[in-house]
């Protein structure tokens, strides 16, 4: 411990305030505390730390506090300061989602519906959040078949009115616009669908079967008919929304499940006593810290930008961070929030509910992280066995070449790293030197200028050199390749990939190698063969359609080297030129009508009409 931190620690007062914790300058982890002093002396002189609070207070070397007049003050600042700072060892929630709300703005004289990405205090009503657009979708969908509410986005009232559209022939719409309903008549529609959104369906489905009865005692069948098909249409929604309770509950569960690596917290969104969604939140690293404070940190931070419902029910917290955190959520709600702790009953099972989804995301996440080990990095460790390499190949490079009959023989370079594609490391080349369809003497090329650079003396032209390189051919491709390494005066292993029997063939060793089809090595290094491969006829095709447009150009007045380079650049193929009117293909840079009216001409020349 050095002597700042001694001289502060001698000088923390009895007082709620947040702590920020320090290496060198940068603020490593931000907490609060009801008393500084002595929550701060505990992670200097405490033992029985968790490692992740070991291996936190093993960096700090500073620390600065700001005190607080109360715990709801302290608590707020923690969270103000964790946003600006996103300190390393704090529970940063990785969740960029925004739950979308269903929206009414009653401020407009004939409200409209329609889905809102954030909850703003603009005056409008919001209900939600749902879990995702497609949730908000059905939702929006049912009330354009049940309720007859405008979707156009007209400023009413007009001072004309309006012709109705479609939508009003069909009965989906009273055509506020032209006059068709008064304004006391499409607020009451708005109530009821006020209703609806706020979870009472068989209020609003025992409305709609008066209306039905109504309609059928005066022989009005058919219409008594489409009242019918709208209750269908809200039992059908009812019914993908799995019933919880028979109240009209507005309830957030939230529950926590930890291993000794990792925690994953867990959230279901209950809306009018149906659970309308629910999603799981990962907090790496978070296994063996303390339940309540992990839970608690995880609350505080989901609910920074979200609104709570009137009831969040969580498993058992301490007293005081009960407290703390029912004050904190009133005032983020804005009106009455209660936090509860079920024992018993239907809460109680709630939050078991919860809980069971959580542990099971959490194992679903780690077997997904399972899987993607063995691709990747358990993959490369594979072929290091396989291969008889002396280190671990993080850096793979992969050479494939194509060509036409010899013309536009190109090549290229894809790169993975720890397994996994590193695309702003792959290359392409054009073959220089070498006539024809050789493709060893075209390997042999682009072997030598991909590590001449990798032996280059100037910094600006080295390249960082490959653990493990891949060539996509058999023992002649291999030969050619590696000579070519060896000329300029490198020595990385090196290995060939033969596409028939998916044999590796390597330098000095007569007899290929091959693999369990099953084997994550195998895997691997077909990926890598195929995407030098697609990377390599991407290029060319590219390549090919380029020139072969810049072929049908040549004969055309007035369309020089010039001109054929602008139009290339801006329509990228013959074909988008030719969908081109002669206005824009004048508006090409350097085209002038003469040379515009030459071409349209020239591509349209084959035209029936």
């Amino acid at each position: 411990m050095n002597e700042t931190l001694k001289q502060k620690l001698a000088l923390l007062p009895d007082s709620p305030g947040c702590y920020l914790m320090k290496e060198q300058g940068k603020i490593i982890y931000v907490g609060k505390a009801v008393n500084l002093k002595n929550r701060v002396r505990s992670y200097f002189h405490g033992r029985d730390h968790t490692p992740k609070v070991r291996a936190m207070v093993a960096h700090v070397d500073d620390f600065d506090i700001y005190l607080a007049r109360s715990n709801l003050e302290a608590l707020i600042l923690e969270c103000n300061l964790i946003k600006l700072h996103k300190p390393y060892y704090n529970i940063l929630l990785k969740d960029d989602k925004h739950y979308p709300y269903v929206r009414i703005d009653l401020r407009e004289p004939f409200p409209r519906v329609d889905m809102a990405r954030r909850m703003e205090k603009d005056g409008a009503k919001y209900f939600g959040p749902y879990i995702g657009a497609t949730a908000v979708k059905d939702v929006l969908e049912t009330l354009k078949k049940v309720f007859p509410l405008r979707t156009c986005k007209l400023p009413l009232p007009l001072e004309k009115k309006h012709r109705p559209c479609l939508n009003y022939e069909i009965g989906r719409c009273l055509a506020p616009c032209a006059g068709k309903c008064t304004k006391e008549e499409y607020d009451a529609l708005i109530r009821r669908v006020m209703r609806f959104l706020g979870g009472d369906y068989q209020g609003v489905i025992r409305d709609l079967q008066k209306d039905m009865q109504a309609l059928a005692m005066q022989f009005q069948y058919e219409r008594a008919a489409l009242v019918r098909d709208k209750i269908r249409d809200i039992e059908g929604l009812m019914q993908r929304q799995q019933a919880i309770q028979t109240s009209e509950a507005e309830q957030d569960v939230i529950a926590l499940w930890q291993d000794h690596m990792d925690a994953m917290a867990q959230v279901l969104l209950i809306r009018g006593g149906k659970m309308v969604g629910g999603d799981s939140f990962a907090l790496p690293g978070e296994g063996r810290e303390n339940r309540d404070e992990v839970l608690f940190d995880f609350i505080t931070q989901y609910y920074d930008e979200r609104r709570p419902a009137r009831e969040v029910l969580v498993e058992e917290m301490p007293e005081e961070i009960l407290r703390d955190l029912g004050e904190w959520l009133r005032e983020k709600r804005g009106g009455a929030c209660q936090v509860t702790v079920p024992q018993r009953g239907d809460k109680k099972a709630l939050v078991l509910l919860s809980q069971k989804n959580a542990r099971d995301a959490l194992e679903k996440r780690n077997a997904r992280q399972q899987v993607q080990h063995d691709r990747t990095v358990g993959a490369c460790e594979s072929l290091q066995k396989v291969l008889e390499l002396s280190q671990y190949p993080r850096r793979i490079e992969g050479f494939d070449i194509s060509n036409t009959q010899g013309m536009l023989s190109v090549a290229s370079m894809v790169v993975f790293e720890d397994g996994e594609p590193a695309k702003k490391e792959y290359r392409h080349y054009r073959i220089k030197t070498v006539e024809g369809a050789n493709d060893f003497a075209s390997m042999h090329e682009v072997l030598s200028r991909r590590f001449r650079r990798a032996m280059s003396e100037d910094p600006n032209e080295k390249w960082v050199m490959p653990d493990l390189v891949l060539i996509d051919g058999g023992p002649q491709q291999l030969r050619f390749a590696r000579e070519a390494m060896l000329q300029m005066g490198a020595d990385v292993p090196m290995f060939g990939l033969a596409e028939r029997l998916e044999e590796i063939f390597l330098p000095d060793r007569e007899e290929s190698i091959l693999l369990d089809k099953t084997d994550p090595a195998l895997h691997l290094i077909q990926r890598i063969r195929d995407e030098a491969h697609r990377f390599a006829i991407t290029h060319h095709r590219t390549l090919r359609n380029s020139t072969m447009g810049k072929s049908q150009l040549e004969d055309i007045p007035g369309i020089g080297p010039s001109r054929r380079r602008a139009l290339i650049a801006h329509f990228r193929s013959v074909k988008k030129m030719r969908e081109a009117t002669e206005e824009e293909l004048l508006s090409v840079q350097g085209m002038n009508a003469s040379a515009a009216r030459n071409l349209y001409m020239a591509l349209h020349k084959d035209d029936k009409n």
